[in-house]
């Protein structure tokens, strides 16, 4: 009993004594890569080996964000007396990808830590291993999903053009900005359980605040200008503008509308979604990694 009490003193003790430069962190997780290796199949195992429909539920949450946003282009389409354009169709389906990534991976990310709880004061281990490993299952999904959009844009006759290459930065930095943000949330619930809870609610009614089912001009100057400031929008109606529009990034790109000019995308837009990834990357793995020697009493 006393062995068993020492050992996870020591254990708590060294991981006190851990640094909280992002080198270190870094370097932990790499020595543990292996072992983040075994949560991401465990966790793939767990969500397709016994599922009826198989890796069929990884296309689930677009194809249902798609038919939604399609309803709506339909109330909007018979209101303005237009009809629906195959490029909306294929909009629709862009920004679904991303939007599926970040929720999903968030969803599970959140209770990753209590998930291993009874990993936590037992074995060492980097505990970053947990929410990372999390966020990569999720990227089997993406992979999946990216196939056929694919396909899809194919289909419905978008041409894609040496701009949509844009598409790989953005999985960078939305894969970065969802570890970030995963890090954060998974501490904050172990600390306070009811924030899983706060987590889906945003995530639910998130998907309305984010460029989806409409375009950002549809809102006028200023109203666009907001809806582009929330963390994820960058990420979304960049995929949309390089990957469906065919549009380079690093160009300023406006629209006429009834409400005067608005800036569709900008530069500034890029720039603004490095910050924020940056912010959360740095901030969620330095918070993660300070009160990660109380897990094991939280856990």
């Amino acid at each position: 009993m006393n062995s068993e009490s020492d050992s996870s003193s020591a254990m708590m003790s060294h991981q006190r004594r851990r640094s909280d430069g992002l080198f270190s962190i870094a370097s932990d997780v790499w020595t543990a890569r292996e072992l983040v290796a075994q949560f991401v199949l465990r966790d793939i195992n767990i969500r397709y080996a016994q599922a009826f429909f198989g890796f069929a539920w990884a296309l689930l949450m677009p194809v249902l964000i798609v038919l939604s946003g399609l309803v709506f282009r339909l109330v909007i389409s018979t209101l303005s007396g237009q009809p629906i354009a195959s490029s909306s169709i294929a909009s629709l389906a862009v920004k679904s990808l991303p939007w599926a990534f970040f929720s999903g991976a968030i969803s599970v990310s959140t209770q990753s830590i209590i998930t291993y709880s009874n990993l936590i004061g037992k074995v060492y281990f980097p505990r970053e291993s947990l929410p990372l490993s999390a966020v990569l299952a999720q990227c089997f999904d993406f992979g999946i999903g990216l196939i056929a959009l694919l396909i899809a844009v194919v289909v419905l006759g978008v041409p894609l053009t040496f701009n949509a290459l844009w598409a790989f930065p953005l999985i960078v930095l939305l894969f970065s900005f969802t570890v970030g943000v995963s890090l954060l949330l998974s501490c904050a619930n172990l600390f306070f359980r009811d924030v899983k809870y706060i987590v889906q609610v945003i995530l639910n009614f998130g998907i309305f605040a984010t460029p989806i089912f409409f375009e950002p001009h549809m809102l006028g100057p200023v109203g666009s200008r907001v809806m582009m400031l929330l963390p994820l929008s960058p990420f979304i109606e960049g995929f949309n503008i390089s990957v469906v529009n065919g549009n380079n990034l690093l160009s300023t790109i406006t629209q006429v509308t009834s409400k005067g000019t608005v800036i569709v995308w900008s530069p500034w837009y890029l720039a603004y979604a490095c910050v924020t990834t940056a912010v959360a990357l740095v901030l969620g793995a330095k918070i993660f990694r300070h009160f990660s020697g109380k897990f094991a009493e939280m856990a």
